[in-house]
Order: structure tokens, then sequence, then C-alpha cells
């Protein structure tokens, strides 16, 4: 993909100091074309929307409503690179009173609000040439984590998601992406005794592998640690992050 003619579309860029941000801006320094950002609020663009000269596209959208994304697929029938970063961790143990309504959230987002992106755009990737799709996944869907158990349950949905469309797409010349990212220095990593990688260090990993049409992207080193359990023996680097991570949230 040349990123100069890239016309991107990503959901959940509005954090400063979030993964989405850190691609919207990886992708202005790389020369892409245009890019429209998505959130709850748009205010928060105001800074990244003025300073670039007019490629940069905020919209007001919530992944949950499948009306606006049906609305937002016609407005930008140009897109030929979505980027699904939107996404929540409102749920804590699948096992603890109420916590049925946080699972029915972090699916809701995470798992039904994807699907509805990625089937409203599909088509209009395909129609621009194939593309590519990139999902912001989790380790924690990997291997599971009871503190946030019902977080990890639908990035797990959407790890699924993501083999079952790029399998899919695959005969359309539509690359799929997943990035299964561990402790991010976002307002997620806040507080963790571990090192951290920086959201941009992330955005830098996943346009690489765009560019090399790399299909999975473990993007630090807990993430590419709990890869190489995972190949080795899944059970017990399971039970090993259970024990470890059993008090944080993973990005």
């Amino acid at each position: 993909m040349n990123f100069n003619s890239t016309i991107a579309l990503i959901t959940g860029a509005n954090k400063e100091n979030g993964i989405g941000r850190a691609l919207a801006n990886a992708l202005l320094e790389k020369g892409c074309q245009k890019i429209y950002v998505t959130a709850r609020d748009v205010t928060s663009f105001n800074d990244i929307e003025a300073s670039s000269a007019g490629r940069v596209k905020p919209i007001q959208l919530d992944i949950t409503d499948h009306k606006a994304v049906a609305l937002l697929a016609e407005s930008c029938s140009d897109c030929n690179l979505l980027i699904n970063n939107a996404g929540i961790a409102g749920g804590g143990s699948l096992l603890q009173p109420k916590s049925v309504f946080g699972a029915r959230s972090d699916m809701e987002v995470n798992y039904f609000g994807t699907l509805a992106m990625c089937r409203a755009f599909s088509p209009i990737l395909i129609k621009n040439g194939g593309g590519g799709i990139v999902n912001i996944c989790s380790v924690a869907g990997l291997v599971g984590i009871p503190v946030i158990a019902s977080y990890a349950a639908s990035k797990a949905a959407l790890h699924s998601l993501t083999q079952s469309i790029r399998g899919e797409l695959a005969k359309k010349g539509t690359l799929v992406v997943g990035v299964y990212p561990g402790p991010i220095d976002t307002e997620m990593g806040k507080g963790l005794n571990t090192d951290l990688v920086a959201p941009s260090g992330v955005a830098t990993k996943v346009l690489d592998a765009i560019v090399h049409r790399q299909e999975s992207v473990f993007p630090d080193p807990v993430a590419q640690r709990i890869q190489r359990g995972l190949r080795q023996d899944a059970q017990a680097i399971e039970k090993e992050f259970a024990i470890e991570f059993g008090g944080i949230r993973l990005a």
C-alpha cells in the first residue's frame, strides 16, 4: 500500500495518548492523502484537524449505532484503509454480581460494533482495489485474564472475527491485520509495574505490517512473550498470565 494514495478511516482516535491518535499521526507523517477520524465527541480532534492542512476529517460516530455506521460508509466511500481501534473495557470478572452488564457492553462495542464497521466497509474496500482492514485486538483475547474477563472475551471474539473475515476477503485482495498489544502507555496502562511501550511504537509496527502485508502484529515485549508461550504451551502461558496480570488491565 502506497500511503500517499491512502484514504484511511480510524475509529476511536480521540484520546491524545491513545493508539488511534498515534496511528493518525503516523499516517500523516507518511503522507496519507486523507484520514477520517471518528469518536463520540469530535471536539477532541480540534488540534490534529487544525495542524493537518485539511487532511484530517473528524466525524462523530458511535460504532454501536449501526444505522450511523451505514451512513458513514455512504459518506466515506473513497476509503481504502479501515482501522478499527474503538473499544471499551467496561467489565471485570465474569463471576461477580452484575458482571453481565459490563460483559454485554464490552461485546457490543468491541465485537458487534467492529463487525458492523467491517460489514459496511468491506464492499467499499473491494471496490477501491482491495485495501486493508486493521483490527486492534489484544493479547488478553488470546490468553484470558480473570480480572478483565469480559473484556478478554470480547477481544477473543474480535480475534475470531478477524480470522474469519481474513479468510473471506483474501480472494478479494483485502489485507486483514490483527494487532495484539500487551501493556501500552495509554490510560489503560496507567499504574502498571512494567515497562510500557509508547502508542507511537505500536503505530509504527502497524504501518510496517501494512506495507509488508503481515497479518498479525505483536507490538511489545509482553505481547511477543505471550505469542511465544502460545506456540510452546498454551495452557501454561494462560495460567502464568492469569497470575502475573491478575490485577491489571491490558491495552
